[in-house]
Order: C-alpha cells, then structure tokens, then sequence
C-alpha cells in the first residue's frame, strides 16, 4: 500500500518540493567562484540560507546528514508548512565532481531522521542500460527497509547516464522509459524522474513523453531539474504536468546561478523565491495531484 505524500504537498495535491542535497557537486560549483577553498561549513551555511529563505515557498525541502540536515533541524529555520526530506544515498565520486555511483548510507539512521522531523526518504538510483538490474533491485531493496522501518514515504530518483560500455547503444529518451518501467517494480511511494528532451524544443513532445514515463510507473511521479536550464524549467514543469506529473524536486533550476553571490539570503529573495512563486501557480493548475494516483 501507498504510504501517504500529504506532508510533502500543496493543498493542491501538486509537489513544489526544494532539492538541496548536492554534496561534491555543490562543493564544485563555489569552487568556480572563488580561490580559496571550499569548506564543509560554507555548504552547511548555503543548505541553512536555502532552508530559511525558500521553505515557506515550497511544499518540501530535500536535504542530506553529511552538511545539511542537522544545522537546518538544530537552527529550526525550516517552515511549519514545508516537509523535510532526508537523503539517505551516499554518493561515490570525485571531490568537487558529480556521484558516479551510489549506495544506501550506512551512517544515516532512517529512525532517527524520522524522529528529528523527516517525513520523507530519498534515494538515487544512477541507471545504466549495461548495468545489471539485479544489482539496482538489491539497492533498492535496502533503501526500502530504510523506509519500512521508519514507515516513511519511499522517494526515488533515477539518472540516466551513458553506458560503460561504448559500444552499447545510447538513447536517453527512450531510456527514461525503460527506467520506469523497471522502477515500477519498485514500488516507490514517488518516483523522480528527468524532463524528457532536458525541457526543450517541442513542448508537445515533451508532453506526450511525460505520458509514456506516467504510464511506465504507474503512480505518482516528479521530475528534477538536473541539465535543464533555467529559463526552460517552468515550461517544462507544465508540459510534464499535462502528462502526469506531480510536480517537481528541483534544486539547480531554483538555486544554482545565485551560488557565489556576495549575498546569498538576499539572492535567494530577489531570485529564487519569484521562481518558486510561479512554479508553485503552475503545478496547481497544470499538475496531476499525487492523490489521483491512491486507487
């Protein structure tokens, strides 16, 4: 049975949820705005002025233990009206880069992030067409536990990324459905998913593909804004509203230019909050509410 998205939504039933969870790949992108090196506490800090500033704007915000979640809780900067996520992967990569690979964190407790105020549980699955789906299942299988034995919403989130294997052959849009139809037998409480065509070109197309990845999975679904550009993120959630999307669970599309601004509460003010302003108008109108997929 379904466990319950209420906590991470809008009274629309629509998901305008915040994603700041980016560890290396965060440390990188202020590493391209300053000499000096980035520290752990500069991460924290930023996870802190993104809580404080958009959670009154979104209907949940998606954060990690390693430099997020305990200062957002300990600092109580996150809104009363704003589900808090705890990422429960741990991401395998270089420092500074994107994860390569993931696995389910043995130091993150899924009673404790339930007991800290956690309504919700995330993990990202990196799938490859010349990986074996044996091994992405047994994964899966021990992030479940994590939430069986919180009893807290499962969320999971797919990346398609290119085969090891050169000679296989690579085609993204398809492979965004081939991943949710084998994520179906997952059974996610909420799947995550990319915007087909990265949210440009025909939104029509990108439309009728967002029907092909709600028909795959089968239940309430949401798309990430990792390689969508900015400008293109709204018209993006809209398409995929129309086709069966929830919403969104978005960080880059929201936050990523202000990163290195001189001021980043008032960055997230002047520019982050606008956007979450419209997103949220458009996954009421444009979006299925997460409830029409409980029978």
């Amino acid at each position: 049975m379904r466990r319950s998205l209420t906590k991470l939504a809008r009274p629309s039933g629509a998901l305008s949820m915040v994603a700041v969870d980016q560890r290396e790949a965060l440390r990188g992108m202020f590493a391209a705005h300053q000499s000096t090196s980035v520290t752990d506490s500069q991460l924290t800090q930023f996870k802190v002025d993104v809580a404080r500033e958009l959670s009154p704007y979104a209907s949940a915000l998606l954060v990690d233990q390693e430099f997020g979640i305990d200062a957002i809780v300990s600092q109580k900067v996150l809104a009363p009206n704003c589900g808090l996520i705890a990422a429960v992967d741990l991401l395998v990569g270089p420092a500074g880069g994107a994860a390569t690979n993931t696995a389910v964190d043995a130091a993150v407790d899924p009673r404790r992030m339930r007991d800290i105020g956690a309504v919700g549980l995330k993990f990202l699955v990196l799938w490859r067409a010349d990986e074996s789906a044996v091994m992405r299942q047994k994964l899966v299988d021990e992030f479940n536990l994590y939430c069986e034995v919180s009893n807290l919403p499962s969320i999971i989130e797919v990346i398609v990324k290119l085969p090891l294997d050169s000679k296989v052959t690579f085609n993204r849009e398809e492979q965004l459905i081939t991943a949710a139809k084998e994520a179906a037998a997952w059974k996610p409480d909420l799947y995550k998913a990319e915007v087909p065509f990265y949210g440009e070109g025909d939104l029509v197309a990108i439309t009728r593909n967002a029907e092909r990845i709600s028909e795959a999975i089968g239940g309430p679904w949401v798309v990430l804004s990792n390689g969508v550009k900015a400008q293109h993120f709204a018209d993006a959630v809209k398409a995929c509203g129309q086709g069966g999307a929830s919403g969104f669970l978005a960080g880059r599309a929201v936050w990523a230019d202000i990163v290195g601004a001189s001021g980043i509460p008032a960055a997230l003010r002047e520019t982050s909050i606008p956007r979450l302003e419209k997103l949220a108008e458009i996954v009421d109108t444009y979006s299925r509410p997460w409830t029409d997929w409980e029978n």
